[in-house]
């Protein structure tokens, strides 16, 4: 996966926000959003080959230099197909698991389990996981190292690295990640031609200009795919070209024309026939999964995901992974008979407990009494085993691992008692058993191979599992396939099990004898259900899908067998989607001796039908690349900063009679390796030098607690215009009157998350606020000649203020966003912030957000939210009042027309108060109605349809009001006797009263940057009542 220069000026944005938000001493808006939490501190050393610098932290540096060894063999293939060698050294970042991998400081980004690893473009940085299997592992890198190589090569003929990233953003993703995919895997990918053959059964291949959706279109999948047609064609050597090509232009059409010498629509016709040609005569040589199958729980559109299936041992109830509820993958207990849900187990979707539930590479497991169902997760950054009593649906007992990284596929021994599972720790996957009785751990396996998806025989004497240690040549790092092999639980002892010498074998499933195992293997070019005889090893084929078995990646597992019953569970991809089956009968079950074979490879991505290409010759040649010196030096890491990013300038220029003016600024962004430390620097300016602005900070992500410091000046200008021509003279005087508020502030600002989706946050600075009132005045004769220039400051300019501030606010966040607000979980969060010195006084905020989806696609949204000033100087005139008229507090209220402002004028008694509108305290409400309109009318597909657009129906209620009068005009009689009642709130004995409105309104999200609204509201206490449109440029509350 790449990241871009846009991310980081996302993060620019977010850094000043907080310094400018959190730091001042009232908090204009809540900040609210997941955590991204640093668990543990790794000690990291660098380990130095040919062309790395290899960060790790892990133990043992066996390990981390068969990864260096891997990646220096990468870097020698893909610098022959790309012509091309890497502009200095290149930097990778290892980490020992997953969950690890997600507390990274190389990029701010949140990452899901679903990342892989993660290139960004300032350092040309790579940060990984290692995998579950050195294949794993072993493929990331490549595909990250492609990454590299592709924004090294935009990068060409710029200074700065970062600024082939703008080119980068022009290209499509299927364009880059398909080639990150096709020179990782090659064009013999089962995964991928599974994906190809179901869109030609469907009859809905896309062209080519189309992939750029990426969300239609799943971008590694069809990307790899059309590379695989074009190097097939025109040779793999073609990449290389066209890289450097795109590199300079960004058009990717103009290029793969002019590079290719055919047009785009005529290459996808040729690219569609081509796998017409391979896959559709497949179609009368296998089978329908309904032929044989019954489908329990179908893939749909607004259910694509239905996964990871495991089944009781009477067969009647069955657990799995779905995407029921859309936003977030969730454990579901069903009837495996009638088809139907009797619960949700878990949802990840807005309960905080769990991080992860592993639903990529695990799935849970029953006990063999059928009552208690276990599932590996991960919960404050640590793996736990979760077991769940199934008639009491709670959970029963979890238990923490700290010793280990990761815990995948737990299964449960015969009598209940031991629990075995395969669980990453030090960079690698190994079996262990946990005894549930005596609370003690013990690790079967020990060494580099993968050893995974473990397996309890009903006799309780053996355990199957998944390896790649009887094939793998680990002094040619030549990582073999996945074979099934048998652990004998008392000796320790590990036999290989004879299935298929190619392709992988995986997912054993005990027969209810203990003799026989099902599995599943690609060994002619599909994934399909297998079944052996432990003690002959003869094996039978139960399934010949047209697409084939599987779960969300080729190693997923994805099938369960009831050991009562016999009966077989498994999820298959289906017309694009997810879909979990069963199998009941037995001559079905048993297979047949004969292996369906294909006069082609299903799994060669047309136009090839053999495997060939100069690719695979470099994929095939475990040598090629590999270094024969592999003593590498190792160091200690020390942070160093240096520059990441320089901001294009912002320069505006305009003329009118009041002259020539200009605004421009420009930023500049330091980091160290790791992303321990980031210094922002910031300056922009208007025409005037009194109009320039600027930020110097610095912000420390080394540990959990994550803090930094900041020194500012920040000008906020009030520019008001007026032309006044002097009856009896003919002069004619233009004034520009600009009041200007300088903000100094230095201070120092901390974050502490207790989990992802809460935080304690703190700061504390010294503050000046200054005031500048100045007017300057042109003077003109009757015939526009400049006779005279003034510039001269008025004697009304208020005095300076000092004051030192602190703040402290708790925030929670579960909300779930959609396209243009959020519309699931909830969101809370309060502060305090005193200010000190000559002026003291409290800010105070509470906000409360609570979001219901009682009916798909309906959500009902309530806000709660108080923001006051209390204190001695709380309502000192020379601090702005708070404002309940903008567009996201109390609508309707913001304009006004003519004949509202001409009624206060002629008589303020019968007219609207707009002193209502301000106050040093307020209190407000708002309710919505929210959906996406043209999801609910079936325009498109997917939730949100065609279009992100959210319609929705809102009420808003809210009051301004203050303490003294006198306040902002308020307060006072026309002859100047103060009327108190006049700004206090009706429930204080005042006479102020809420403002009310409703109405409905539109919001829809624009490629991304930008949320646009509008509002459609009545305004239930203007004086001239009805209808207005007012425009937003934010998301929903």
């Amino acid at each position: 996966m790449r990241t871009s220069a846009f991310t980081k000026s996302l993060v620019a944005l977010g850094l000043a926000g907080f310094i400018l938000g959190v730091c001042a001493p009232a908090l204009n808006a809540q900040f609210y959003g997941r955590n991204k939490v640093q668990y543990q501190k790794f000690d990291f050393k660098i380990m130095k080959t040919r062309h790395f610098d290899i960060y790790f932290y892990l133990q043992d540096e066996q390990t981390v230099k068969l990864a260096a060894l891997m990646a220096e063999r990468w870097y020698s293939r893909l610098s022959r197909m790309f012509n091309h060698d890497l502009k200095g050294r290149q930097p990778l970042v290892l980490y020992g698991s997953s969950p690890e991998f997600q507390q990274t400081t190389v990029i701010p980004d949140i990452l899901g389990e679903g990342t892989g690893g993660v290139t960004e473009s300032f350092k040309r940085r790579i940060a990984l996981p290692y995998g579950a299997s050195l294949a794993e592992t072993d493929h990331v890198i490549g595909h990250e190292l492609v990454h590299a190589f592709q924004y090294d090569i935009m990068a060409q003929g710029h200074s700065d690295q970062s600024r082939g990233n703008d080119a980068a953003l022009r290209i499509p993703l299927w364009f880059i990640e398909g080639m990150a995919e096709y020179l990782s895997i090659g064009p013999v990918d089962q995964n991928t031609s599974m994906w190809m053959r179901d869109a030609v059964r469907r009859k809905e291949l896309p062209q080519i200009k189309k992939l750029g959706n990426s969300y239609k279109y799943f971008p590694y999948r069809w990307g790899q795919a059309v590379w695989a047609y074009i190097t097939g064609r025109w040779g793999d050597e073609v990449i290389g070209k066209m890289m450097k090509s795109v590199g300079r232009s960004g058009d990717y059409e103009v290029i793969l024309e002019s590079v290719l010498g055919v047009k785009l629509k005529q290459l996808s016709a040729d690219w569609h026939k081509s796998m017409q040609d391979a896959y559709t005569p497949l179609l009368d040589k296998t089978q329908a999964p309904e032929k044989f199958a019954k489908a329990l729980f179908k893939g749909v559109e607004s259910n694509p995901y239905n996964i990871a299936p495991s089944i009781s041992p009477d067969g009647k109830s069955l657990v799995f992974l779905s995407t029921r509820d859309l936003f977030s993958i969730d454990l579901y207990l069903a009837d495996a008979d009638k088809g139907t849900i009797r619960r949700k187990i878990i949802s990840t979707a807005v309960d905080p407990h769990f991080e992860s539930i592993q639903f990529i590479r695990s799935a849970g497991a029953w006990d063999a009494k059928g009552e208690k169902f276990v599932f590996g997760g991960v919960a404050k950054g640590r793996p736990v085993l979760t077991i769940i009593d199934m008639k009491k649906d709670k959970i029963e007992r979890e238990i923490p691992f700290g010793e280990l990284a990761e815990i995948l596929s737990p299964a449960w021994s015969p009598d209940g008692r031991y629990i075995t599972f395969t669980a990453l720790t030090g960079g690698i996957s190994d079996l262990f058993i946990y005894d549930l009785t005596d609370n003690v751990l013990k690790q079967m396996t020990r060494d580099v191979f993968a050893d995974l998806q473990p397996v309890w025989s009903p006799d309780g004497k053996t355990i199957a599992f998944v390896t790649e240690r009887f094939s793998t040549n680990l002094e040619w790092v030549d990582v073999g396939n996945y074979e099934l092999a048998l652990l004998d639980v008392e000796s320790g002892r590990i036999q290989k099990l004879l299935a298929f010498p190619i392709g992988k074998n995986i997912n054993p499933q005990w027969t209810a004898d203990s003799r026989a195992l099902y599995f599943l293997s690609d060994q002619n070019g599909k994934t399909d259900l297998y079944r052996i005889d432990v003690a002959s090893a003869k094996i039978a084929q139960v399934t010949n899908l047209y697409t084939g078995i599987s779960g969300i990646t080729a190693l997923s597992p994805a099938i369960s067998v009831a050991l009562e019953t016999g009966r077989v569970v498994f999820s298959g991809y289906q017309d694009g989607y997810y879909t979990i089956y069963s199998i009941d009968d037995e001559a079905t079950l048993n297979g047949q001796s004969f292996l369906a074979q294909f006069d082609r490879n299903p799994a060669i991505l047309p136009p090839r039908t053999e495997p060939e290409g100069a690719l695979l010759g470099l994929l095939k040649n475990p040598l090629f690349g590999l270094p024969k010196d592999t003593n590498f030096t190792i160091a200690q890491y020390k942070p160093k900063l240096g520059l990441d990013y320089v901001s294009p300038p912002n320069i505006a220029i305009g003329v009118d009679r009041f002259g020539t003016y200009g605004a421009g600024g420009v930023s500049a962004f330091w980091s160290d390796m790791l992303g321990y430390h980031t210094v922002v620097t910031t300056a922009f300016t208007g025409s005037r030098l009194i109009d320039t602005s600027g930020v110097l900070a610095y912000l420390n992500n080394r540990g959990r607690f994550n803090w930094g410091t900041a020194a500012q000046r920040i000008v906020y200008p009030y520019p008001y215009y007026s032309i006044y021509q002097d009856p009896l003279t003919g002069l004619i005087y233009e004034t520009e009157d600009v009041f200007r508020l300088i903000n100094y502030d230095v201070s120092i600002f901390g974050s502490y998350p207790f989990s992802q989706v809460s935080r304690f946050q703190l700061s504390g600075g010294y503050r000046i606020q200054d005031f500048n009132h100045t007017i300057y005045e042109r003077i003109y004769d009757p015939s526009g000649i400049l006779i005279d220039y003034r510039k001269y400051r008025p004697d009304d300019t208020p005095a300076s203020m000092n004051f030192g501030y602190l703040t402290a606010g708790y925030f929670y966040d579960t909300g779930i966003f959609g396209a243009t607000s959020p519309i699931l979980g909830q969101n809370f969060g309060v502060s305090v912030s005193p200010a000190l010195g000559k002026i003291t006084f409290t800010t105070v905020s509470a906000d409360f957000r609570k979001y219901f989806m009682p009916l798909k696609p309906f959500t009902l949204a309530f806000r709660a939210l108080h923001m006051g000033r209390y204190g001695k100087d709380s309502e000192d005139s020379r601090f702005y009042p708070l404002y309940i008229a903008y567009w996201d507090l109390v609508r309707g209220y913001e304009s006004y027309s003519n004949e509202e402002l001409s009624e206060y004028d002629a008589d303020p008694a019968q007219a609207f108060d707009f002193r209502r509108l301000y106050g040093s305290k307020m209190i407000l409400g708002n309710v919505e109605l929210r959906f996406p309109l043209l999801g609910l009318l079936g325009i498109g597909k997917g939730y949100f349809g065609a279009w992100p657009l959210e319609f929705f129906g809102f009420f808003d209620w809210g009051i301004a009001y203050a303490q003294n009068p006198g306040y902002w005009w308020g307060g006072f009689d026309a002859e100047g006797n103060p009327i108190p009642e006049q700004v206090k709130p009706w429930f204080a004995g005042g006479n102020r009263k809420p403002l009310r409105s409703y109405g409905i309104g539109l919001r829809t999200n624009i490629f991304g940057y930008l949320i646009l609204g509008l509002n459609y509201v009545y305004p239930m206490d203007r004086p001239v009542r009805g209808w207005h449109l007012q425009l937003s440029i934010s998301p929903g509350f």
